[in-house]
């Protein structure tokens, strides 16, 4: 199982760099006119949509298939010191890639819905929109409990089980508590769970890449 073990250091490691280059794209790129009336709202929308549908296909559905993968690979480098808890964390990781997907798919399609909308009825494509964000967002946009719970009890299981470095696991411990602070709807909680999740991410990809499990 060494090279499953390969292969979840590697995923961890892209998921870390989709998570920076969400960041760097929503941070530097995207400059949605919050400020203009609706008309000119949906024309930015429509303009950009090829490119907002292509960030959501990485940040949401590739993100949950190789959050799949790793979730695989580190309930097995945990299962045999701390089976129970192991299991329990990978329940929550397989939800959490279920969910995020599913906010992939629920925003691409509705953004598709609400600009064919908006060319009859924009004042009703903007009410269908914003509900629409708000279920990207309370599946795994902006509320990240089931990640926060995912990390925080492997990082038990693993600390248990004696299993990673121990400093890395507090590391998850806190990105976990963060994770479930989110369900507390304040945009610092997610920014402050992304940015520890992926230096997270990032030396667990390195850990699993180097060293075998005990």
């Amino acid at each position: 199982m060494n090279n499953l073990q390969k292969i979840g250091g590697v995923a961890a490691l892209l998921e870390s760099i989709i998570y920076v280059s969400a960041f760097v794209f929503f941070g530097a790129f995207w400059n949605f006119p919050t400020d203009a009336d609706t008309a000119k709202q949906f024309a930015f929308l429509a303009k950009n949509q090829s490119v907002l549908s292509i960030v959501n296909l990485i940040m949401y559905v590739l993100f949950g298939i190789i959050l799949a993968v790793l979730v695989l690979a580190i309930h097995d480098r945990l299962n045999g010191d701390t089976p129970i808890l192991s299991q329990i964390a990978s329940i929550f990781g397989v939800v959490w890639v279920g969910l995020v997907i599913a906010s992939g798919m629920i925003a691409n399609i509705g953004l598709a819905t609400v600009l064919e909308l908006s060319a009859k009825d924009p004042e009703q494509a903007m009410t269908v929109w914003r509900t629409i964000y708000t279920v990207v967002e309370g599946l795994g946009g902006g509320n990240e409990v089931v990640g926060g719970l995912w990390v925080l009890l492997l990082s038990f299981a693993a600390l248990k089980g004696n299993e990673l470095p121990k400093i890395l696991n507090y590391l998850g411990v806190l990105v976990g508590i963060f994770g479930i602070l989110t369900i507390y709807p304040a945009e610092v909680l997610t920014d402050i769970f992304g940015i520890s999740q992926i230096v997270w991410f990032s030396w667990l990809g390195v850990i699993m890449l180097t060293r075998r499990k005990s």
